[in-house]
């Protein structure tokens, strides 16, 4: 895919990404590391736990978006930029097995005012499970550059 410069975006558009399964040892292998947290380390405490059942952190779920993102139709040029999130939940667990998805849509398009070379988009992005069902959403403000001269159009 070409890199897509601020001019390429519009509000509504859609972007998908492939898909990446979770399985269990990624789950705890990622909590060992990042989130050593008993429901997503140990089956029975997670069971005992608001989950019922073993979840992978919330932050593995950003993790695998990111790659999710990445590998997909999303393509700024200079790369996927964060400068922030306006918001960001978790609305159902990831549970071993569980294979992940994303969407991301286009909220809003500005040219920075102070920096002719460069925009900021704010985008969507919802992440869902193989049944369909969202397991992450945020909103994040991206910077992404704009068209040099001489660069070709999409």
């Amino acid at each position: 895919m070409t890199e897509q410069y601020l001019e390429d975006f519009a509000v509504g558009q859609i972007f998908n990404t492939g898909r990446i399964r979770v399985d269990k040892d990624q789950i705890f292998a990622f909590a060992r590391q990042f989130d050593p947290q008993p429901y997503h380390l140990d089956e029975q405490a997670a069971r005992e736990s608001p989950f019922r059942g073993l979840a992978a952190s919330g932050w593995h779920t950003a993790a695998v978006t990111m790659r999710l993102l990445v590998d997909g139709e999303f393509s700024p040029a200079g790369g996927i930029l964060g400068v922030g999130f306006d918001a960001m939940s978790w609305p159902r667990p990831v549970r071993p097995g569980d294979e992940l998805y994303a969407k991301s849509e286009v909220l809003e398009v500005r040219p920075s005012k102070t920096r002719p070379d460069r925009g900021l988009i704010k985008v969507r992005t919802t992440t869902f499970n193989q049944n369909d069902e969202p397991v992450q959403i945020f909103t994040g403000n991206l910077l992404v550059p704009r068209r040099p001269a001489g660069a070709p159009n999409r």
